[in-house]
This record gives C-alpha cells, sequence and structure tokens, in this order.
C-alpha cells in the first residue's frame, strides 16, 4: 500500500502507534519528565536544572543518499547519528526527538515503518523519545530531525581551544569515505573485509560516552567530525581565534583501510567526512590524564598554535608541508 492510498490521517495514526508502542514506560534522561507528547499541538516537558542542547539536521535524497545505495534503515540511523554527535560533541546526553518527513505520494507505507523501525531503534539504544514531528508531500524524500539534548554541566565549544592544548580525536577517521568508495566504486567483489566500513558509512555510531567522559575531566573545547578533519578543525580554530599544526602520521587510521587504500588513506583521513568522532583540545597535564580513559583508538594529532586564526598546517614525518585545500562537505560548492 502507498501513502497516498492511507492517507495523511491515517498514515500519522499509523505512525504514532508505532512509536507508541515503542516508547511506553521509557524514561528520560537527567531527570526529565514529558508532560505533553506526540498526541497534541506541541510536546512539553520539564526539566531539573540541567543546560538544554538543541541541534538539527536534514538528509536529502540525491544530495545524501540514493536508494540505490542505502535503505530505509539505514536512513534513519545516519540521520539521527549526525543529530546525536552534536550532543555528545557537547558532553550532553540526547532527551527528545522530532522527525519531519517529505515523502512522495507513492511511497510505500512498509518503507516508512522500516524508517520508524530504524529510528526507534535508535532511541532504543541511546536513550530518547520521539515526542512528535511533521509529514509533507515532496518530490523528493527528505528526513528532518531536530534533537533536544542536556548537559549537567557547561557544554563543550569550538571557541575554547587555547595555544599550547595538544589536539585529540576520539576514533578512526576516513572509515565512513572507504565505505562510500566501497560501496558506490563496487570495490568489494574484490576487497576482502570490507564490510566494517560500509557500516562505518551507512550505520555510524555517535561518541555519547566519550563525549560524557571528555565533559567530565575537564575538557572545555570539542566538536564533532561531519565534514572532514581539516575542514572542522579550520573551524574550531577560526571560533577559538587560533591556528593548528597536525602530524599525518599520528592520525588514527585503521591499520585495514591502510591495507585497502595504500596510495590513500592519508588524504582520506585528513578530508573524509561522516566518521563522528570528538575531535578535542586539552592542555598537555589533562591530555595526559584523559586519554587512557577513552576508548581505542583515542590519540593526540597535533598542537594548537598562537598564529592565524582557522589556519592548519598538516606535515608528513619528514617536516613536510602536506595541507589539503580545505575539501570538506559544502552544499554549495
Amino acid at each position: 500500500m502507498n501513502v497516498k492510498d492511507l492517507g495523511e490521517l491515517r498514515l500519522i495514526e499509523y505512525l504514532t502507534n508505532l512509536i507508541a508502542q515503542r516508547t511506553e514506560g521509557q524514561s528520560e534522561s537527567l531527570g526529565h519528565k514529558l508532560i505533553i507528547d506526540i498526541s497534541d499541538d506541541a510536546m512539553a516537558w520539564t526539566n531539573p536544572k540541567t543546560t538544554s542542547l538543541a541541534t538539527t539536521d536534514t538528509i536529502v535524497e540525491g544530495v545524501h543518499f540514493t536508494k540505490n545505495t542505502s535503505n530505509w534503515e539505514d536512513l534513519a540511523w545516519k540521520v539521527i547519528t549526525a543529530n546525536l554527535s552534536d550532543i555528545a560533541s557537547m558532553g550532553g546526553l540526547p532527551i527528545y526527538a522530532l522527525i519531519t518527513l517529505g515523502i512522495p505520494d507513492e511511497t510505500k507505507v512498509e518503507d516508512l515503518g522500516l524508517l520508524y523501525k530504524g529510528i526507534l531503534d535508535t532511541a532504543a539504544e541511546y536513550k530518547f523519545k520521539v515526542v512528535g514531528g511533521d509529514i509533507v508531500k515532496s518530490q523528493y524524500v527528505f528526513i528532518t530531525v531536530s534533537l533536544i539534548g542536556a548537559t549537567d554541566s557547561y557544554p563543550m565549544n569550538r571557541a575554547s581551544a587555547k595555544p599550547g592544548d595538544q589536539i585529540g580525536i576520539t576514533g578512526f577517521l576516513g572509515s565512513s569515505l572507504a565505505g562510500l568508495k566501497i560501496i558506490t566504486e563496487k570495490l568489494e567483489t574484490h576487497m576482502d573485509n570490507s564490510s566494517k566500513f560500509k557500516v562505518a558509512h551507512l550505520r555510524p555510531k555517535p561518541h555519547l560516552m566519550q563525549g560524557r567522559l571528555l565533559s567530565n575531566s575537564g575538557i572545555v573545547s570539542a566538536m564533532d567530525i561531519s565534514d572532514g578533519l581539516v575542514t572542522d578543525l579550520s573551524k574550531l580554530c577560526k571560533a577559538s581565534q587560533v591556528s593548528a599544526s597536525i602530524k599525518a602520521h599520528s592520525l588514527p587510521i585503521d591499520p585495514l583501510l591502510k591495507n585497502l587504500f595504500p596510495k590513500e588513506y592519508v588524504l582520506m583521513g585528513l578530508t573524509g567526512g561522516e566518521d563522528y568522532p570528538i575531535l578535542f583540545t586539552a592542555p598537555p597535564e589533562i591530555m595526559r590524564c584523559i586519554l587512557p580513559k577513552l576508548p581505542f583508538p583515542a590519540s593526540t594529532i597535533g598542537t594548537i598554535l598562537d598564529g592565524p586564526p582557522g589556519n592548519v598546517i598538516v606535515t608528513d614525518e619528514t617536516g613536510q608541508d602536506i595541507t589539503p585545500p580545505l575539501g570538506g562537505w559544502d552544499h554549495f560548492s
């Protein structure tokens, strides 16, 4: 059955029932309490003395995905993770999500069921509630998620890096780009053990636990890497009015990726997006304390400098400058 056969009101009822079945009895984080839920004009909640966080992200068919390379559950994980990662980078926890769908009227109802299965699976894993949203007819599929989160400490942010800080990363770089290349270039037919990279691209994992550890350990400067290391580090440096130097041979890159792409892995680590590790900076004494607490492969890759705001220099093992152009994701490039 297509959504045009069901009609808007019955479609909303169908999705509302899916949500209710999965969220009944689910408790909220950091003392939040939902008062009015998805059944009304707007949601309402109470919360204790925490700092609220809010973020939103949209994926659009033909821009961020195609139906040939992503299924409906993968789309859910991808757009939800983009939002969860923003909350993680500020040391927070997710609380509530609002979902807006734009769909053609010939979309199958079963496909929307799979989409919401993916959304509700992520909600169960990362302990937030889906509490509302909107549905509109659209020529192309688009999904917008607005996520409300909270933190019980001052949010980590981009504007707090200081000269002398070391630069840390909470996870591998380049894995999502490797997955995209394997899928779009159909390289899996002659590559062993490539499935991990396809999973990294289609179902990336937010670093919520790492974000909480960083915040609780006194880290104040952080952001997630969604558009590529060099591009995002430049954003952090510009916000903090500093520059940075990073060592290419220190990048945390999966050894298997190095084997699969021996000539490209450094550039992939520097420019590949959608891995969602947290980029953070801290004085050396704090960095020495926090790194052992973080899961492998957390590592340091360079230093914050007093220099032109936003400037990032990458050097190889010999000290030669190999800085790539700022080539992260740009919707209008």
